[in-house]
């Protein structure tokens, strides 16, 4: 029986198992500063003279820097009882200090446009890092370490290319108590990393796996459900705010690829390189998929999937995947991410919920806001090191669909190409051909190495009769048929 945990947003579902400081807006006309009404009841109860304050460095003021200070707000008396102290936002960082707001700058807050302001200022704790990108984010993150700031962040990108420094610059600060947290940089408000560095200590990892990109899953949950194009279901997400003006990093599998590489370190104790874990994304995805995985009796998903094999090492890859309708991955649709970890003693824990948005991330920025406020102390943030190896390669069931000429001995020259490389053919399915264009089968293949998965491929396209680049994507299950 497995055990399944979900969490959504802070709710969790198990199945088997400086002192009188207030937040009250403040004249901010030359700053061009919205300034949303408060009552006073969003002013602290509790607060005294005695009661000692931390303060924050906020770098980006966007979307996700004002969801913070908004919860910061709205919460304060409950922080600071939980924490023993007032939590205060001392100054924000922005590029245009005369950009509107669309929230409430806190009573004392200054807006400043030099990330020296922050840096150099030595009353302030902690460094929030909302900003993106790997430039300048890394120039912050790692200044404010190095002056004994703890830092909160929510940048995975900058993460997956720069662990091993992030991780070194921490060992020589060790005993300085300076904190590193990244809770938002993965799947945004899923309590993911947390979880994994703290529940999982006696148990063993056996797999990761996931939709850890929620402009992905809207898109292929619109082309499953809402029958449209990959281009309509694109357009729509780019509209609706899911998609980047350049959605490349979504569709490409690369931004779940930089968040399956912060996971398998936490799992695995392991550093990959992101570019040794295969990564394909949704762009080749066409309805004729959608049909043929129908027919079969599931879906397809954008998964990050990370997993021991027989021989210790661990394989992973970001790509589509077939999942039956009964798996618990086929029903998370839209924006929503969704994490299964498969483990010894656990067998299966699940965590479900927002993957990005306003107040998913800084939710996720709070709570490691609060947690440093409390004394909370996490020595090594991204787990022990280990003598895990990296295989790039693996083993799966495997979707083959396949564009053609007719002509004759077309399955037959198939065989043999599969038989030549030692791949076992399980069925294959042909629905009525519509328009000639669309004139395609599919070939389902008994579990069999990637390797040799890309080789029958190559052979496959030379053919005469082959029309366009082969598409193929691993099944997650084994037991996919049960």
């Amino acid at each position: 029986m497995r055990f399944h945990l979900s969490i959504f947003a802070a709710v969790v579902f198990c199945t088997g198992g400086s002192s009188g400081f207030t937040f009250a807006p403040a004249p901010t006309a030359n700053l061009g500063i919205g300034t949303r009404s408060r009552s006073s009841s969003s002013k602290a109860l509790f607060m005294s003279a005695d009661t000692p304050t931390v303060t924050l460095g906020i770098f980006g003021g966007g979307t996700v820097g004002g969801g913070i200070v908004e919860i910061l707000s709205k919460k304060q008396s409950y922080f600071q009882q939980l924490t023993g102290k007032n939590i205060v936002v001392k100054k924000i960082c922005v590029r245009d200090a005369s950009k509107p707001r669309d929230f409430a700058l806190p009573e004392g807050c200054t807006i400043v446009t030099s990330y020296d302001d922050i840096l150099n200022d030595d009353t302030i704790d902690y460094a929030v890092e909302v900003m993106g990108g790997t430039t300048d984010a890394k120039d912050v993150v790692m200044s404010a370490l190095q002056k004994g700031k703890s830092v909160v962040t929510a940048n995975k990108a900058l993460i997956a290319k720069d662990l091993p420094e992030i991780e070194k610059l921490l060992s020589s600060l060790d005993s300085s108590g300076t904190q590193f947290r990244y809770e938002a940089a993965v799947c945004g408000g899923i309590p993911v990393i947390r979880s994994m560095q703290s529940d999982f200590v006696g148990d063993t990892i056996q797999q990761v796996s996931g939709i850890i990109n929620g402009c992905t899953n809207f898109m292929l949950t619109a082309m499953d459900r809402d029958k449209k194009s990959y281009e309509d279901a694109l357009a729509q997400a780019s509209e609706l705010g899911y998609a980047e003006a350049d959605p490349t990093l979504d569709v490409g599998g690369f931004d779940a690829r930089s968040k399956l590489k912060i996971l398998m370190r936490l799992a695995y104790g392991m550093d990959v390189d992101e570019d040794e874990i295969s990564c394909r994304g949704i762009t080749e995805l066409t309805k004729i998929d959608f049909e043929y995985a129908k027919t079969l009796g599931g879906t397809i998903k954008l998964l990050g999937v990370a997993s021991k094999n027989d021989k210790g090492s661990v394989s992973a890859f970001i790509s589509p995947c077939y999942v039956t309708n009964d798996d618990p991955l086929s029903s998370v649709n839209g924006a929503t991410n969704a994490i299964e970890i498969v483990s010894d003693n656990l067998v299966s824990s699940i965590y479900i919920g927002q993957g990005a948005g306003r107040y998913p991330t800084a939710n996720s920025c709070i709570n490691d806001i609060v947690a440093l406020a409390k004394g909370d102390t996490t020595p090594l943030p991204f787990n022990p090191k280990s003598e895990t190896k990296f295989a790039n390669n693996y083993e799966s069931v495997f979707f083959l669909r396949l564009n053609y000429r007719d002509q004759v001995g077309i399955t037959r020259q198939v065989g043999e190409v599969c038989e030549n490389h030692g791949v076992s053919i399980h069925s294959i399915l042909q629905n009525p051909i519509a328009k000639s264009q669309e004139s395609a089968f599919a070939i389902v293949t008994e579990k069999v190495e990637y390797a040799s998965i890309l080789k029958v491929l190559a052979d496959i396209e030379a053919l005469d009769w082959c029309k366009g680049k082969p598409f193929y994507m691993p099944v997650l299950r084994e037991d996919w048929q049960s």
